[in-house]
């Protein structure tokens, strides 16, 4: 009898757990999108995301998985559905879930580019239980990653970022979200030369602008959610880039919630520290059209989806274009 090395032993369980939840992730994010696509443009944030949310929660309880959440839409207490600290379906694999049903709420309301139904899925304690507060971000591509410090002055990040792409700082793009605390960073970006791309929401999927290369961005800077930072996280562990985050304490009150999590204020957390596992699943699909995924686009009797899901240990990176026939009898002629 042949028997295995230890390392194929784990190689072979790590890819069961990987391959048995890569797509069945993908029908989570697709689920949620299309949901939330009906609210498109109506105005109505709440509906957009009661829309996603429902729907991701009654996909998430079909997957053979015992999930808890670890990144949701708040405490038991403040959301009713997707909850940190949930426990979702009732099979074999035990992970920890962090969701984002409907990135971008506000835009996808007004039908605005880059709304984004999104998911990633770890083995137990394989990603971060950040505290719901603002944290400074730096997203740099596989090239720049290890090169690059959020201790550094935007100039030097920039110029260490061009040399690593192998091109000139007045050649880089950087997403900054639209906010006016970030007045000073803008300036500074573009002062070095750089040109800035400002956005109203989503730094998740300007993240993963920032890890796939096309799209024609850079790197992303400033300060966004830290839930969504460690969504990021799982995404740029998958693509090989590198997110790099501190948690940004405003009172006294974040301050000991910091204490009790365990979180320093003071610490610059590393993608592999924001998402530590070993076995990962990354999953997001567009609900309305950006520049790296395609919205939902509905025809008569159905709709078409895009969505990218990775994963980390099964090295796998997927760009999946759905066409989905949601009436009976329904028909569509299929074109690219």
């Amino acid at each position: 009898m042949t028997g295995k090395g230890k390392g194929q032993g784990t190689q072979a369980r790590t890819g069961s757990f990987e391959h048995a939840l890569v797509l069945e992730t993908a029908r989570v994010t697709e689920g949620a999108a299309l949901a939330a696509s009906r609210w498109v443009g109506m105005g109505d944030k709440n509906a957009v995301d009661g829309a996603g949310t429902e729907a991701m929660r009654e996909l998430l309880n079909s997957l053979d998985i015992r999930g808890r959440v670890v990144i949701g839409e708040g405490e038991m207490d403040e959301a009713p559905m997707l909850y940190i600290g949930e426990e979702l379906g009732q099979g074999q694999y035990e992970v920890d879930i962090a969701v984002d049903p409907v990135e971008g709420t506000s835009v996808t309301a007004k039908g605005l580019p880059n709304g984004l139904a999104v998911i990633a899925l770890s083995e137990r304690g394989g990603l971060m239980h950040a505290p719901d507060c603002y944290m400074d971000k730096l997203v740099v591509p596989p090239p720049a990653a290890g090169r690059v410090n959020l201790d550094w002055p935007v100039e030097a990040n920039l110029s260490v970022l061009a040399q690593s792409l192998e091109r000139d700082v007045e050649d880089l793009l950087v997403t900054i979200l639209d906010r006016e605390r970030h007045a000073d960073l803008i300036r500074r970006v573009r002062q070095a030369g750089a040109r800035v791309k400002l956005i109203g929401d989503g730094d998740v999927v300007a993240s993963l602008a920032v890890g796939v290369r096309g799209t024609g961005v850079h790197a992303l800077m400033g300060s966004g959610g830290a839930p969504e930072g460690v969504l990021s996280a799982a995404a740029m562990k998958c693509l090989g880039a590198e997110i790099q985050g501190r948690f940004i304490a405003e009172d006294d009150a974040m301050r000991e919630r910091f204490a009790s999590m365990g979180v320093d204020e003071h610490k610059i957390y590393k993608t592999d520290e924001l998402a530590p596992g070993s076995q990962i699943v990354f999953s997001a699909t567009g609900i309305t059209y950006g520049e790296l995924l395609s919205g939902v686009r509905r025809f008569g009797g159905g709709a078409r989806t895009h969505t990218l899901v990775m994963g980390y240990a099964s090295r796998v990176v997927r760009f999946i274009d759905t066409v989905h026939l949601e009436d009976d009898g329904a028909r569509v002629t299929i074109r690219v």
